[in-house]
């Protein structure tokens, strides 16, 4: 019993944490005293059902999860599983298996004197470059810049832009695109 109420404790604590927000502000979510949150977190109380529905329907999160040792939500996705596209002279690898909206993280691999032209996104976005091998040019509008071995660049992602391994050997890098939340 005693381990429930320790699971229960650093849920909530966690739980509410989460959220940002404090014990009287879940105790009025969860429309009970907030002495009964502060027992409940101490891991000293012992809820009666009607108040841990509660506290899990105020912080949307069903009653298991509330008293279940918290687990970290984790997936290892191996390198072969990982979404691949060959463009001319370049190697893009997505590495966000998963959709994070507004946001795109590729590794690029570009083959000793290739070169990848970029595709303008929507008005407001911002792409993040950098390199962890080789040398590379990247084109913005006009504008050329030399991306070195840790060097970052960022730039508008609207903008036409291409990139360039200028170096002697195969250029490793990453690309991180910030898209602009639609409307703006």
């Amino acid at each position: 019993m005693k381990a429930l109420s320790e699971h229960l404790a650093a849920s909530l604590i966690e739980l509410r944490a989460s959220r940002g927000i404090t014990q009287d502000q879940l105790a009025k979510l969860a429309n009970i005293p907030r002495s009964t949150v502060t027992h409940l977190e101490s891991g000293s109380g012992n809820p009666t059902l009607d108040n841990l529905v509660k506290v899990a329907a105020a912080l949307q999160v069903s009653v298991e999860e509330l008293l279940s040792p918290r687990r970290a939500n984790c997936k290892l996705i191996k390198s072969r599983d990982l979404n691949k596209t060959k463009r001319g002279s370049t190697l893009l690898i997505r590495l966000l298996p998963d959709a994070i909206p507004g946001m795109v993280i590729d590794r690029m691999e570009i083959e000793e004197g290739g070169r990848l032209g970029g595709i303008p996104h929507v008005q407001g976005t911002k792409e993040y470059f950098t390199c962890f091998q080789g040398d590379v040019t990247v084109h913005v509008a006009s504008e050329r810049y030399r991306v070195q071995e840790g060097d970052v660049l960022a730039f508008p992602g609207d903008q036409a832009h291409s990139y360039s391994n200028t170096g002697s050997q195969k250029a490793i890098c990453l690309s991180v695109v910030a898209l602009a939340p639609a409307g703006v």
